[in-house]
């Protein structure tokens, strides 16, 4: 194989090919214009080449492909939730999340790792049964163990009944997985692309047209783009382009930061989250240990890492796993999260007409990046939501009819 690699590399009449076409001028205008270049957006743009045959569509982001959340994301795929609302969705992506790197021809490195959410104490172990419940009923596989199961699982945890927070049982999830987050991004952009989609990157939206209440221009700082339906999907800065657009959105900004180890021999298979301490860990085929907590306690648009991050979430890293007290951290970054009241996403249609959004993300974006752009495409190509969206309407706010999903929460993620 190696010799094979090597043989085709130097052939004469070799030819790489780019991932991405090199960046076209911008056109006058579009039929449909996608501000972000994310996961979500691409995804869309993707799926509204190939499942709708829209192709005029330019997608437009300030910085580069896939840099922001996308990029600063610790790539946790699951869907044992609390709501019946969140769980279906979220079981859509995860059917999707399994055939993505077939479908791209290019390898996504998803893996199933199965997802071990911790119990602490009775009422944690009562909202995993409540969850266990719900999933079943959703034909989602999710169960609550004991600690014996749990040791068979991940025979390095600490479970010993002196630990300050003595593990009492968890929620488990065998399909929990993690994905190459960056290559889940260029799969999508690869698949836009070749099917016409245009991927404008360093190209900042700084306003809109608009007459009566639809969207007639998109102004960036390259020129104007005459649009016929346009999606906002920027993740952290949801409420500033919202804003431009003349919508108030229910949704507050919070840093989120996370770091790995340097490499280390692979001991760690299933995901560990303890929401108590909130901390989750898990380890890349690499080695490295990917850990994380919750969120920042005040909003902000801050992406730098701080050192009372670090020194709290590894005390309560070494409570899970003792062990790993001389290990070195590599790195630490943050990204910005778009919360909304009942930790759920905001969805569809706007009132804009031809204006629709994805927002309101928090800490699981990532998670639901096929599904979002599978429904979003469908959405924006025939004008309305789907059944499956139709809980995530933005003025769900205004009639109090929320999807609570702050209980499957676990940690920041």
């Amino acid at each position: 194989m190696a010799l094979g690699l090597l043989k085709q590399g130097l052939r004469r009449k070799y030819k790489p090919q780019p991932v991405l076409p090199p960046r076209p001028e911008l056109k006058s205008s579009y039929d449909v214009v996608i501000i972000g270049a994310g996961g979500h957006g691409l995804a869309t743009a993707y799926y509204l080449a190939k499942e709708h045959g829209i192709t005029d569509i330019a997608v437009l982001d300030k910085g580069y492909l896939a840099g922001g959340n996308t990029a600063r994301n610790t790539a946790i795929v699951r869907s044992n939730y609390l709501t019946p609302e969140g769980v279906r969705f979220y079981d859509e992506s995860m059917k999707l999340w399994e055939g993505l790197s077939n479908e791209f021809d290019f390898n996504i490195q998803f893996s199933h790792r199965g997802h071990l959410t911790l119990a602490h104490a009775d009422s944690t172990l009562r909202t995993m049964r409540w969850r266990a419940e719900v999933n079943k009923h959703m034909g989602v596989d999710s169960e609550l163990i004991g600690p014996e199961d749990i040791r068979r699982l991940c025979p390095q945890l600490n479970l010993s009944e002196e630990a300050r927070w003595p593990v009492l049982g968890a929620l488990y999830h065998p399909p929990g997985s993690t994905a190459r987050h960056d290559a889940v991004a260029w799969g999508y952009a690869h698949g836009a692309a070749k099917r016409g989609a245009e991927i404008h990157q360093h190209t900042e939206v700084t306003g809109f047209r608009t007459e009566g209440d639809r969207v007639t221009e998109v102004e960036t700082n390259r020129g104007k783009i005459r649009c016929g339906r346009v999606l906002q999907a920027v993740a952290g800065a949801s409420s500033q382009v919202g804003a431009m657009a003349g919508l108030r959105l229910p949704i507050h900004t919070v840093p989120l930061q996370a770091c790995v180890s340097i490499p280390m021999m692979p001991f760690l298979d299933p995901i560990i989250v303890s929401g108590t301490l909130h901390t989750y860990i898990w380890q890349t085929g690499r080695g490295e240990l990917v850990m994380g907590g919750s969120s920042d306690p005040v909003p902000g648009y801050m992406t730098r890492s701080t050192l009372d991050f670090k020194e709290s979430l590894m005390a309560h890293v070494m409570e899970l796993f003792p062990f790993l007290g001389e290990v070195r951290l590599n790195r630490q970054w943050g990204g910005m999260t778009d919360m909304t009241p009942d930790f759920s996403p905001v969805m569809g249609e706007t009132p804009l007409t031809n204006y629709y959004i994805d927002a309101g993300w928090g800490t699981w974006g990532f998670k639901a990046t096929p599904v979002c752009g599978y429904r979003m495409a469908e959405t924006v190509a025939k004008g309305t939501a789907p059944d499956i969206l139709k809980p995530f309407r933005y003025e769900r706010f205004d009639t109090f009819d929320q999807v609570g999903e702050r209980g499957a929460a676990s940690v920041g993620h």
